[in-house]
C-alpha cells in the first residue's frame, strides 16, 4: 500500500509542478506556441511565395575574376 501512496504523491507533485510552470511562464509559452503554429501551418509555406518562385536567382552576385576591376601595380 505504501508504494501506491508514494506513486500517487509523486504524480500529484509532477502535475502541480507542471501547472506552476505553465502559470509562471504563460506569456513566453503562449508566444512560442503561436510561433510554432504559424511555422507548422501547411497553407503558409514560405517556399510557395511568389518572390521565392519567381526567378531562381543566385543569392550572391557573380564574383568571378572576369567581372572584377584590374588591380593596380605598385
Amino acid at each position: 500500500m505504501g508504494v501506491v501512496v508514494t506513486a500517487v504523491i509523486a504524480i500529484a507533485a509532477v502535475v502541480l509542478g507542471w501547472i506552476t510552470i505553465e502559470m509562471a511562464c504563460k506569456p513566453c509559452l503562449d508566444s512560442g506556441r503561436r510561433a510554432m503554429d504559424r511555422a507548422l501551418t501547411p497553407s503558409d509555406d514560405p517556399d510557395d511565395s511568389p518572390t521565392a518562385a519567381a526567378g531562381n536567382e543566385p543569392l550572391l552576385a557573380d564574383l568571378s575574376a572576369a567581372s572584377a576591376a584590374p588591380a593596380k601595380a605598385i
